[in-house]
C-alpha cells in the first residue's frame, strides 16, 4: 500500500483533543510511516495542543451557532461555506485515504466535504447522546465509533462499533503509589483524599461549592486537592486570603501531572464530559459527577445518568451543588464500603484499548479505499 495519509478533524476542548491525539499516536504505533494532518478551528486550544503533541494542524475560520442571537448566524453560515471551500483545498492538496472526525466545530465542514469528495469518513462519538452535527454526518460516514451502548437510536446500527473513548496514555502507565502521590501534594497519606477537577471554564459552580464549605473542610479530617481552572484562580486566591491557611487543602489553577492526582484520590468530583468519564472508568475511580448545564443538548447529564443507572457514580445537579456537593463528598469518602462498590461498578464500564481499535478501523478503511481506486 502507498503511504497512509489521514486527516483528523475537530477540537475545541481537551475532551476532543486528547482522544484525537491518542488515535493519531495509535495509528503511528501500527504504521510509523503514516502521515497525519489535523484540521482544527482557528483560535481554539487545538491550535496549540496538537503541535505540542508533534502533529501539524491547519485552522478553519469556523465558529458555533449563536442560540441567543439568531441574526449573528448569517455570519456563521457564511463562515461555514468558506470553511467547506478551505477544507476542499486541504483535502485536495493532502490527498488522505480516510478522514476522522472527533467532534468540535471544525469536524463538520471537514467531514462533510470529505464525504462529498468520495473519501471514507469515520466519526468518533464520545458522548452517550449524539450531537446534531454527528447525526447529520452519520448519513455519509463509513463507520461510527461510540463509547456507550444503545447508540442505535442516533446512528445506523450497521455502522456502529463500540470502542470506548481513548484516554491519555500517561494516566494508565503511572507506577506511583497512593501514598507517594498524596505526599507529592504535601498532604497526609493516612487521611481520606478528594480530588476536585472542574475543567477550565466549566468549574464555576464546583468552585463556589468549595468556597461555601471552607470552614467544614478545615474541621473535617479529610483533605482536598482542588484544581480551580485558570479563569477562576485570581478570584479564588482573593477569597482564600480572607481565611487563615487551611492545611488540608491543596489549591492549583491547573494540575499537569493528572496521573499523580488520580493516584492520590480516594474520591473524584468532576464535570461529566465524555473524556473525564472515560478516564474515571479506566482508572476505576469512585466519583461524584456534576454535569455542566452549559453544553449542547444537556449531554453531560445524559453521560452521568448512564453511570448512575448502573450504580457506577453519584450525581449532583449543578443547581444543588453549592448546598449539597461537599457535604455529600465528605460522607462518601469516609464510607469505604461505598467507595469499593462505586469503584468496581465504574471499572465494569471501562472499554480498554480504544485508541488501537479505532486506529485499526481507520487503517482498514484507508486500505479499502486505496484498493478500490486502483
Amino acid at each position: 500500500m502507498e503511504q497512509l495519509k489521514v486527516i483528523i478533524s475537530g477540537g475545541g476542548t481537551g475532551g476532543h483533543i486528547f482522544p484525537a491525539v491518542s488515535i493519531a499516536n495509535a495509528i503511528k504505533g501500527i504504521d510509523p510511516e503514516a502521515d497525519i494532518l489535523f484540521v482544527g478551528a482557528e483560535g481554539r486550544m487545538e491550535m496549540q495542543r496538537v503541535p505540542d503533541a508533534g502533529y501539524p494542524i491547519i485552522g478553519l475560520p469556523i465558529e458555533g451557532f449563536d442560540r441567543k442571537n439568531p441574526f449573528r448566524n448569517i455570519r456563521v453560515l457564511w463562515k461555514i461555506m468558506k470553511c467547506q471551500l478551505k477544507a476542499r483545498n486541504i483535502i485536495r492538496d493532502f490527498k488522505p485515504q480516510v478522514v476522522v472526525g472527533v467532534g468540535g466545530y471544525a469536524s463538520g465542514p471537514t467531514l462533510k466535504t470529505a464525504g462529498q469528495m468520495g473519501i471514507p469518513t469515520l466519526i468518533q462519538e464520545q458522548n452517550s447522546y449524539a450531537g446534531v452535527t454527528n447525526k447529520l454526518l452519520a448519513k455519509s460516514a463509513s463507520k461510527i465509533c461510540v463509547a456507550y451502548e444503545g447508540m442505535e437510536r442516533f446512528f445506523p446500527a450497521d455502522k456502529i462499533i463500540l470502542t470506548g473513548n481513548p484516554v491519555r496514555q500517561q494516566l494508565l502507565n503511572t507506577t506511583i503509589t497512593h501514598e507517594q502521590a498524596v505526599m507529592q501534594f504535601g498532604l497526609n497519606p493516612t487521611l481520606p483524599t478528594i480530588l476536585i477537577i472542574g475543567g477550565s471554564l466549566g468549574a464555576r459552580t464546583i468552585n463556589e461549592s468549595v468556597l461555601a464549605a471552607l470552614d467544614d473542610v478545615r474541621q473535617s479530617g479529610i483533605q482536598i486537592i482542588w484544581q480551580t481552572g485558570k479563569f477562576y484562580s485570581q478570584h479564588i486566591a482573593e477569597e482564600l486570603a480572607k481565611h487563615s491557611k487551611i492545611a488540608n487543602l491543596y489549591v492549583s489553577d491547573f494540575i499537569s501531572n493528572m496521573d499523580v492526582a488520580y493516584a492520590a484520590a480516594d474520591l473524584v468530583i468532576s464535570r461529566a464530559g465524555a473524556s473525564s468519564i472515560s478516564e474515571l472508568c479506566m482508572l476505576g475511580k469512585p466519583c461524584i459527577l456534576v454535569p455542566s448545564p452549559n453544553v449542547a443538548e444537556d449531554h453531560q447529564t445524559k453521560n452521568a445518568l448512564a453511570l448512575v443507572h448502573r450504580d457506577a457514580a453519584l450525581m449532583v445537579k449543578d443547581a444543588d451543588a453549592p448546598q449539597q456537593l461537599i457535604k455529600l463528598a465528605m460522607e462518601v469518602v469516609r464510607d469505604t464500603q461505598q467507595l469499593t462498590s462505586l469503584s468496581s461498578h465504574i471499572k465494569e464500564m471501562a472499554l480498554p484499548d480504544s485508541a488501537n481499535i479505532i486506529a485499526q478501523e481507520v487503517i482498514r478503511l484507508a486500505t479499502e479505499h486505496t484498493n478500490s481506486n486502483r
